[in-house]
């Protein structure tokens, strides 16, 4: 110490304009300081750039928050997004921290040693109040103020106070003073005092011998304190009080910056042994901070002791303000002045490098950990939403091919299930024909088994042929179903079967259990077979009355349908094809022959032909008695009478035989003729109606069936709609969270850069 502060003295020579014989305040020194960067200029720096980088990590962890806040949950569970929210609390917390945080020295030692005094000469300014005795009763905190004019405000309470209240509150002298524990601020203009204006705030305390509650001060004012100064004073030796204090404090803080400094130095001006006093004290000072405290080594603890006088220093300091020369007379003034300079210098760079430690470090482990963590947060939702949209295009090209496999096979299977609906719907027409066609080949049978009392009378007649045509429709139709009910309906459940199979195949797991329910709930599908023989018969007009049946008229009929089938031929041969329709023959031309030729000679008639003939085209008595004739000429008499009393007996036994039985059986040959002829027109018409039952049945069973596969398919195509936004969902937020990620690293790098140039290098 006494090397550096030589050095220093070297530099001042009279021929620099300075010197101690001139009698020149020492402005040289200061004005070289002021010209040269403030350590303190670290800390500030330090804090400007450490508040930026978190500004961006504040406005990071929020964009973060609103991101994650737009990212579906099944991407990032709840815990993240409270995370995030925490992460956001934190930034918030250490930027208000930051913002308030300033480099802070507090001064302790016992009563009127000069604290006050050695604070006032640091500022410049006769800010504390100072006397001899007791004179602080509080703690002080002298801070930096923007506002033009000085104020104070006392705790809990945001009322400015004039700085003429500080005498009242912070004196001890007074009456009215506060609690040895209290504090006052005191808030003084940055541009009269360059230290304030650099972040520090100067604590200020009573005597530690006027109060033993020491550990409620420290927990209340020095916990936070960077750098204490033990002030102490040079005319004696550091005292057991000062030493219990401090070892309170390094019980407290982990390795805290102490510097000691003897103040009223000056006494020692002119004395012998101010050597050996000066030595003294300083080997008690080193063994009091390397040994008993042990917060630093010897080396260190011979750089943090100091020998000053406060009172020389404030007064200085206020002459040069004024610009005038201090009146100070006493033996080595400039020197003690030159080692408070040092001591001065000394503060300021430890309080800086310890500040941006203290302050900064934890601050910036903190971002760093917050930083890192949203940066793997982001990374896992990129590699999530990566992994989640490869899964939702390899969904997607599933689907997509599902979907062209269902509309190809349903476009096939549509052309597949017309052909076979045609071909069921013509054998049915065939089948309903043939079916019907026997049924009216056998329709005697079923007239002879209806049983209803039959009389000729016109309205019975009525009733009868009413409840004979509910039996004939009744009847046909109970025998078309069982014919026909049982092939019809197992046909239609097989294909019914089938076209569910198979459209059920093209359907999802979860719509196969709603095809099966589709068709109506019944045993199987039934013909209605709509012959409606009320209206088909309704032109139905019997003919009940006696007709002999060797008459004349019923004898001719016989004879010329006879003659029918004889012109006809037997089958096979060249007569048979007459029976051809007469517009399916070729046309006639003068060299064809003619209609008459295909009729048989007339040889081949037999007499009684002739007869026959001759009587019908006779007219009246005339044309009998010339058949009578006739007979008589040819047979004779007696056969002739014979035959006469067989005819008359056979005609008496017919009439008395026409009951009303013979004539129901008259009516029911009558109604078969008519009915048969009318059932055989509506043969093709029956079928087609059956078949086209049938088709609507199958028609319908596909048709919803088809409905079923096209709501799946339209399903499908929702679905990938859906796909395709969540696809691009996830292609933002991976995008996003690239960003995001980014920018961690970015900040990261921010934090490390800072590191390194302001923890790393101090």
């Amino acid at each position: 110490m006494s090397g550096s502060i030589s050095r220093s003295v070297s530099l001042m020579s009279p021929e620099d304009g300075g010197g101690l014989a001139a009698g020149l305040p020492p402005n040289t020194p200061s004005k070289t300081a002021s010209n040269d960067p403030s350590p303190l200029q670290l800390f500030v720096q330090a804090k400007k750039k450490i508040n930026e980088i978190f500004r961006e990590i504040g406005e990071y962890v929020d964009d973060s928050e609103k991101f994650l806040d737009s990212v579906p949950e099944n991407i990032i569970p709840q815990e993240t997004i409270k995370k995030a929210k925490d992460f956001k609390g934190k930034v918030a917390g250490i930027t208000e921290v930051l913002e308030r945080d300033h480099m802070k020295v507090a001064f302790f030692g016992r009563t009127s040693n000069g604290k006050s005094t050695a604070i006032n000469s640091l500022l410049g300014e006769k800010i504390l109040p100072t006397g001899i005795g007791h004179t602080t009763s509080c703690f002080l905190q002298v801070e930096g103020s923007k506002a033009h004019e000085a104020y104070l405000t006392v705790e809990d309470s945001e009322e400015h106070l004039k700085l003429s209240c500080l005498t009242q509150l912070g004196n001890a002298l007074c009456e009215q003073k506060l609690e040895s524990n209290a504090q006052v601020r005191i808030h003084w203009p940055v541009e009269k005092c360059r230290l304030l204006g650099e972040e520090v705030v100067i604590i200020d305390s009573p005597g530690i011998d006027v109060d033993v509650d020491l550990d409620d001060w420290i927990d209340k004012h020095c916990l936070d304190s960077d750098v204490f100064v033990l002030v102490s004073n040079a005319e004696s030796t550091i005292m057991l009080t000062e030493k219990k204090f401090f070892h309170k404090v390094s019980e407290k803080l982990s390795n805290p910056n102490l510097f000691i400094i003897h103040n009223r130095w000056d006494c020692s001006a002119g004395e012998e042994c101010q050597a050996q006093v000066r030595k003294q004290h300083t080997e008690r000072a080193i063994d009091f901070l390397s040994k008993e405290l042990g917060i630093c080594t010897k080396e260190e603890a011979e750089s943090r002791i100091f020998f000053i006088s406060a009172k020389e220093a404030l007064q200085t300091r206020l002459q040069e303000v004024k610009g005038l020369k201090p009146n100070i007379s006493t033996e080595d003034y400039f020197t003690r002045y030159l080692e408070f300079q040092e001591f001065e210098k000394q503060l300021e760079y430890c309080l800086s490098s310890t500040a941006v430690k203290t302050k900064f470090a934890a601050h910036t482990a903190r971002g760093k950990d917050i930083i890192s963590s949203s940066g793997r947060m982001m990374l896992d939702i990129q590699d999530l939403s990566y992994s989640n949209k490869q899964g939702e295009e390899n969904a997607k090209k599933e689907l997509m091919d599902r979907l062209d496999f269902t509309e190809r096979q349903l476009e096939m299977m549509t052309y597949e299930m017309k052909d076979k609906i045609c071909a069921i719907v013509e054998d049915v027409e065939y089948k309903v024909a043939k079916a019907l066609s026997d049924e009216i080949r056998r329709l005697s049978v079923l007239v002879d088994e209806f049983n209803e009392p039959f009389h000729p009378d016109p309205l019975v007649v009525n009733v009868y042929k009413s409840k004979l045509n509910q039996h004939i429709e009744s009847g046909v139709g109970s025998n078309l179903k069982s014919r026909l009910s049982s092939d019809l309906s197992q046909n239609m459940e097989v294909q019914q079967k089938e076209m569910m199979d198979r459209m059920t195949a093209l359907l999802p797991p979860e719509k196969q259990t709603v095809s099966r329910n589709i068709l109506p709930r019944r045993e199987a599908f039934e013909v209605l077979y709509h012959l409606n023989c009320e209206n088909l018969c309704s032109d139905f007009q019997e003919d009940l009355s006696f007709r002999f049946s060797l008459g004349f008229g019923a004898l001719m009929k016989r004879l010329m349908s006879s003659t029918q089938v004889k012109r006809r031929g037997p089958p096979g041969s060249p007569y048979a094809s007459t029976s051809i329709p007469r517009n399916n023959l070729p046309p006639l031309t003068p060299d064809s022959p003619t209609f008459e030729s295909f009729i048989p000679p007339q040889d081949d008639w037999s007499v009684l032909s002739k007869v026959a003939i001759a009587s019908i085209s006779s007219q009246g008595t005339m044309g009998g008695l010339i058949l009578g004739g006739l007979l008589f000429k040819t047979v004779g008499w007696r056969v002739l009478a014979f035959t006469g009393m067989v005819y008359g007996i056979v005609y008496s036994y017919e009439r008395l035989t026409w009951t009303n039985q013979a004539k129901m059986r008259l009516f029911k040959r009558q109604y078969v003729d008519h009915a048969a002829r009318k059932l055989r027109l509506i043969v093709d018409m029956t079928s087609a109606n059956c078949s086209h039952q049938v088709q609507q049945e199958l028609s319908s069973t596909f048709a919803r069936l088809c409905h079923l596969v096209d709501e799946s398919t339209a399903d499908m195509k929702e679905e990938l709609k859906q796909i395709d936004r969540t696809i691009k969902e996830l292609e933002e937020v991976c995008s996003r969270s690239k960003v995001l990620r980014n920018e961690a690293s970015f900040l990261a790098n921010n934090l490390d850069v800072f590191q390194r140039s302001y923890l790393d290098s101090i």
